[in-house]
């Protein structure tokens, strides 16, 4: 009886110091992403050439990836309005309540002109089918060394961009948007 009273106490006198009572609350960001909705650029131009764009699901986000036969060297990736055709200036309809344009500081044409990247579906580069917060990747052209796709996202939802090496000696420009805030 002796034993079951002091550990009675000692677990008290514990919950009176605060060992045993919970932390205070804190808000984490969704997945521990810190990434914003603003532009993101790198002004830099690649003697690279576009050769492919495929999308993956993410735990918490969508992936878009363009893969460049050489080294990725300049993009810019933002929200807007509506995205427009490389050199015409035509909007190109998008599902989705938010649209990002993507441009490669890369063309999708070799030095003769001969295309890089010749997608068949222009309005439907990958099928994002089921995706959480991609809604349709299309095709904005190569117009004067630079590539552009429009994304349809479901929000307006924060993103990051970066590159990665490979596969072999090319490299990828990588664009990630989150499921949620």
């Amino acid at each position: 009886m002796k034993k079951i009273q002091v550990w009675l106490v000692a677990i008290l006198m514990a919950a009176g110091l605060g060992l045993l009572a919970p932390g205070p609350a804190v808000a984490d960001s969704y997945c521990g992403l810190v990434w914003g909705s603003l532009v993101k650029a790198d002004p830099a131009m690649s003697q690279a050439k576009v050769v492919n764009v495929r999308t993956g699901q993410h735990y918490c986000f969508d992936r878009l990836v363009i893969d460049l036969n050489g080294a990725v060297a300049g993009y810019t990736v933002g929200y807007v309005k509506e995205v427009g055709q490389d050199g015409s200036g035509a909007p190109i309809p998008l599902r989705g309540q938010a649209f990002l344009h993507v441009t490669v500081n890369a063309p999708a044409y070799d030095d003769s002109g001969k295309p890089t990247y010749n997608p068949a579906d222009k309005n439907e580069l990958s099928t994002v089918t089921g995706y959480q917060t991609f809604r349709q990747v299309a095709w904005a052209g190569s117009f004067e060394g630079y590539t552009s796709l429009g994304l349809g996202v479901r929000a307006r939802l924060p993103f990051r961009v970066f590159t990665l090496a490979g596969p072999d000696t090319g490299t990828r420009l990588v664009i990630d948007v989150a499921h949620f805030w």
